[in-house]
């Protein structure tokens, strides 16, 4: 993770459009294949766009809700944003397209911040100094491993769920 202000990520101003006006997809699918490196059990994401995105993660732990920032990801790669087998059904995304503007949002509000984060609890975030920022459900079926892939906008992507 890399600590850098995921709304100017280098000095460079950019203008952001509402999540309505970019109708970007995105698709969830589970890491398949057998070999050692897919056999690992983690939260990871893909990044299909050609732009840099940078990314925050929501969940709910055995204690409370968290939420977790900013990893940045370059065009065409991919990142682990939770290592280990995945605890929870429901984990919550926001991305944000560096480049050129847009953000994959949902209804799920949650606590960010600017600067590199880990906040417990999703209550009360302007209050307590931070954002609300909407971020969108992934459902994984309870599965152990699971992967997200961001794509461009009008790209159609596969969604597969198969058990290992």
């Amino acid at each position: 993770m890399t600590s850098t202000n995921p709304k100017d990520p280098v000095g460079q101003g950019r203008v952001g459009r509402p999540a309505t006006a970019v109708a970007l997809l995105f698709v969830a699918s589970m890491a398949l294949g057998a070999s050692a490196t897919s056999a690992k059990a983690d939260l990871r994401i893909c990044n299909k766009t050609s732009s840099r995105i940078g990314i925050a993660v929501g969940y709910k732990d055995q204690d409370a809700w968290s939420t977790e920032g900013w990893w940045n990801l370059p065009a065409s790669a991919c990142e682990t944003l939770l290592a280990g087998p995945l605890v929870s059904r429901y984990y919550y995304l926001y991305a944000i397209d560096y480049d050129r503007g847009g953000e994959w949002s949902g209804r799920s509000f949650m606590c960010t911040q600017e600067k590199t984060f880990t906040i417990k609890g999703i209550e009360d975030c302007v209050k307590r100094g931070f954002e609300r920022t909407g971020f969108f459900e992934i459902d994984t079926g309870e599965q152990r491993s699971w992967t997200v892939q961001l794509t461009e906008p009008g790209r159609a992507g596969l969604g597969a769920a198969a058990s290992p």
